[in-house]
C-alpha cells in the first residue's frame, strides 16, 4: 500500500477524512480507499437485488464491490463533494459522472451515508439518483 495516501489511525472520523476518501475514488485508488476502512467493512452499492441494493462484507469482498465501479464505468468520477460527519456517522454528497462501456452516460447526485468505528468506515450505503441516461458527448 502507497503510504501516502493511506489514512493514520484517528479515533473520531471528520469531514477532512470524507473528502481524502473521495479524493482516492477520484485517483482509483483501490489500496488508499481500504486503508479507510475497518477490517469488517460493509458496502451497499447503489444498485442490486436486494433492499439495500447489493451487499458486500469484509476486506476481500468489500474491495472487489469498489473495483466493480471502475469496471463498469472506467471513467467514473465524484465531483462537487460536500461531507459532514456527526458522531459515528458522516455524509458525502457528491455528482456522480462515468460511461459505460456500450457508451451510456451516467450523471446524477448521489449521497453515501457513512457509519464509523474507531475513525474508520464501517459501512458505506450509497445511494444515487435514479436519473435516465445523459445524452453522449457531441
Amino acid at each position: 500500500m502507497n503510504t501516502a495516501t493511506a489514512i493514520e489511525p484517528r479515533s473520531e472520523a471528520t469531514a477532512e477524512t470524507l473528502a481524502a476518501f473521495s479524493d482516492a475514488w477520484n485517483r482509483h485508488d483501490l489500496d488508499a480507499l481500504m486503508s479507510f476502512m475497518t477490517d469488517d467493512c460493509v458496502f451497499h452499492a447503489v444498485a442490486g437485488p436486494d433492499l439495500f441494493g447489493k451487499t458486500f462484507e469484509g476486506r476481500e469482498a468489500v474491495r472487489a464491490g469498489f473495483q466493480l465501479a471502475w469496471q463498469t464505468f472506467p471513467d467514473a468520477a465524484w465531483r462537487d463533494g460536500e461531507h459532514f460527519v456527526c458522531g459515528d456517522r458522516g455524509v458525502s454528497e457528491s455528482t456522480f459522472s462515468g460511461t459505460k462501456a456500450d457508451g451510456t452516460r451516467i450523471e446524477a447526485r448521489m449521497v453515501d451515508v457513512f457509519t464509523f468505528r474507531d475513525g474508520r468506515i464501517a459501512v458505506k450505503n450509497a445511494y444515487r439518483k435514479d436519473r435516465p441516461p445523459v445524452a453522449k458527448a457531441a
